[in-house]
């Protein structure tokens, strides 16, 4: 949608297919009865201020700020997030402390001029193997479903970026320095009806600027010859249908994209596509009279007995998601299509959601008056060992396309939040309304790429509102 609105920015006439229902991909806001919920929460906060402005000019009075609040369940204990050294410290007692502060000193030496090979090396050289084993290991493999000696550093960088112990520990004693990280924001902004209102208001001023919004058209196929996409074939509720191009702004999975080229791409794409891997999510919505289960917006289960890896407050997100006097509970469930929790019926997983949430004390069974379960694939592209290699194999075949482009979080195959997501769409777009030659791979690869803004300003201007 973004790349839309730039691609209109430029006054290039744009048609936009979209496979699901509703528009915001895995952003969008799920309607259910009097209810509507995210798939996880999703922040609004960036330092690109033009995107910010942007939020802004689509949302107008509707946006909310609100104060975060969020804790990890372990050892029968709640602990707040980010990290707080005095809770560590009480939570985990005088001698394991004593453990967790020796190794983070003993690591940080160690690893001080290390690179990082994998996410359990990142982690271990900024807090410590102790911190690692008690904070981030279980909970990881929970995501993920591989150790992680397996997960490559990239993603750590990209999700916890600068944070360290020693961070944590300078801010109880209000002594941190230097900008802000993200990991440690206090509040966010949030649209009064989840983000996928923010999209659905873009799509409405997008057609009535004469963009063109399709729903539940999924692209299958993209013909293409001499290095130029011709066509693409959709598939619609009454069959086939090949429709001309002039260009093509994809946010198709980097896999599906490469299997979906005519004639088809060289093995060695293909086979580099089909080392590309995905982890789902399932996630399960539970309705319930309680008006306010627990205060916080969000809630990590680092429990290794508890399947569910995260659970939602989305009454605490906004009250106008929800019915007055109930609240809705989104627990999520990160699996591959062939765990037993994907294939698991409505009301199955609603009961194993309001069994294990009732287990630590978060919800009355007999409160949860109602639940929905919905699954998500391709939700979280993977960083595994053969990630690297793959994306760069496909990355080289595609550059040979004049007028192809990708963007989006799938579509490069990076774990984006919705603020990077939308920059490569306005980079990708960009490239293809006017030949420039930004590269949209670089975008959240590099630190503080995304808050030195000088040399794409140019770009920037696609996000301002027009007039």
């Amino acid at each position: 949608m973004t790349g839309a609105h730039a691609l209109a920015h430029h006054g290039v006439p744009t048609t936009v297919f979209e496979a699901d229902g509703t528009v915001g991909g895995i952003a969008k806001t799920v309607e259910f009865g009097d209810f509507r919920f995210d798939l996880g929460g999703h922040r609004f906060y960036t330092k690109l201020k033009p995107v910010e402005r942007f939020w802004q000019d689509i949302m107008g009075d509707d946006w909310l700020t609100r104060e975060r609040m969020s804790r990890i369940y372990y050892r029968n204990r709640f602990f707040n997030y980010p990290l707080r050294a005095e809770d560590v410290f009480k939570g985990l007692g005088i001698v394991e402390s004593a453990r967790c502060a020796g190794s983070y000193i003993k690591w940080r030496r160690r690893m001080r001029h290390h690179e990082p090979q994998n996410f359990r090396e990142w982690v271990v050289g900024r807090f410590g193997e102790r911190i690692y084993q008690n904070f981030f290991e279980s909970y990881t493999e929970k995501v993920w479903g591989i150790p992680g000696e397996e997960i490559q550093s990239e993603w750590a960088a990209q999700r916890i970026q600068n944070f360290t112990l020693m961070q944590a520990a300078l801010g109880v004693l209000g002594l941190r320095r230097g900008g802000e990280v993200s990991t440690l924001i206090e509040e966010f902004q949030y649209p009064r009806l989840g983000p996928g209102q923010l999209w659905e208001t873009l799509t409405e001023q997008l057609e009535a600027a004469g963009t063109k919004v399709h729903l539940q058209r999924r692209v299958t196929g993209i013909t293409h010859n001499a290095g130029r996409a011709e066509t693409i074939i959709v598939t619609e509720g009454d069959g086939e249908h090949e429709y001309g191009v002039d260009s093509v702004l994809s946010t198709i999975p980097l896999s599906e994209l490469i299997f979906s080229l005519q004639p088809a791409a060289p093995a060695e794409v293909q086979e580099a596509a089909l080392k590309l891997t995905y982890r789902n999510l399932c996630l399960v919505a539970l309705m319930t009279d309680e008006p306010e289960p627990f205060p916080d917006n969000w809630i990590y289960l680092h429990d290794p007995d508890t399947r569910a890896g995260r659970v939602q407050n989305f009454g605490a997100w906004s009250p106008d998601m929800v019915r007055p006097g109930t609240t809705c509970l989104g627990v999520e469930y990160f699996c591959f299509d062939t765990d037993e929790i994907w294939s698991m019926s409505d009301a199955d997983a609603v009961a194993l959601a309001t069994e294990e949430l009732a287990r630590i004390g978060l919800v009355t069974p007999d409160r949860v008056f109602d639940g929905v379960k919905v699954n998500v694939p391709k939700a979280y592209p993977m960083y595994d060992a053969n990630y690297r290699e793959a994306v760069a194999e496909i990355r080289g075949y595609l550059e040979h396309f004049e007028n192809l482009r990708t963007c989006g979080r799938n579509g490069l195959h990076r774990y984006n939040n919705q603020d990077h997501s939308m920059w490569t769409a306005v980079i990708a777009a960009r490239n293809l309304a006017t030949g420039s030659a930004h590269d949209v791979w670089s975008v959240n690869t590099r630190g503080e790429y995304l808050e030195r803004q000088g040399h794409l300003e140019v770009e920037l201007a696609e996000l301002a509102p027009r007039g």
